[in-house]
């Protein structure tokens, strides 16, 4: 667990990918950025990259009921009355927070990169539940993301509560190509501005 920052708007809870750890750079940047803008972020791994830090050895994601019942035993642990608590994640760790983020004591949730598809399938979207979704969800994609292109995204019917903030010529990793003439750092920076922003409204009463 990698706890930063100091909750004066509230706490976000910061899920890791399928493949790289809680400390991956992707992860510490956007933990670091996050943290300077009065919220709290508690980063933590799942039960199976928890093991690997123990043998070294690769191993697939815990099904989906272990790493949701995980994430939800850490919604209990960390929500707080006077506190919004925010979800989030990279990847698979946001794709989790998606389906949790209708908890009641959940304000809402952010994902930076969600995987709309699996690479090469898509089609078998993972939407389901973000049809149906109440509160907020901010997912920050790149555009040509493998696992969630505009093009193909834009034609999903999605509940109001989801918002898109599409990211020029990024990939899975908000990363855009040179010749796009933008950089990760500016995306995850313009990801991270607009996350704030968000939670600025909230805790000034009003929802965006």
């Amino acid at each position: 667990m990698l706890i930063e920052g100091c909750a004066k708007k509230g706490r976000i809870l910061l899920a890791h990918g399928a493949g790289a750890p809680m400390d991956s750079p992707f992860m510490n940047q956007m933990a670091s950025a996050l943290s300077a803008g009065d919220v709290e972020v508690i980063r933590f791994e799942f039960p199976y990259m928890q093991q690997r830090r123990i043998d070294s050895k690769r191993r697939p994601p815990d099904r989906q009921p272990k790493l949701l019942a995980y994430f939800s035993e850490l919604i209990e642990t960390y929500r707080d009355d006077h506190q919004p608590l925010w979800l989030a994640g990279k990847s698979m760790g946001g794709r989790m927070a998606t389906m949790l983020a209708d908890h009641e004591a959940v304000a809402g949730c952010f994902v930076y990169g969600y995987p709309f598809y699996a690479a090469g399938k898509q089609d078998a979207p993972r939407i389901e539940h973000l049809q149906c979704a109440v509160k907020p969800i901010h997912i920050f994609q790149g555009t040509r993301d493998a696992m969630g292109r505009k093009e193909l995204v834009d034609g999903y019917s999605l509940a109001p509560s989801v918002v898109l903030h599409w990211l020029e010529d990024g990939d899975h990793d908000l990363k855009p190509r040179k010749m796009s003439g933008i950089t990760q750092d500016e995306h995850m920076a313009n990801a991270v501005e607009s996350t704030l922003a968000i939670i600025n409204h909230y805790h000034r009463g009003t929802i965006l």
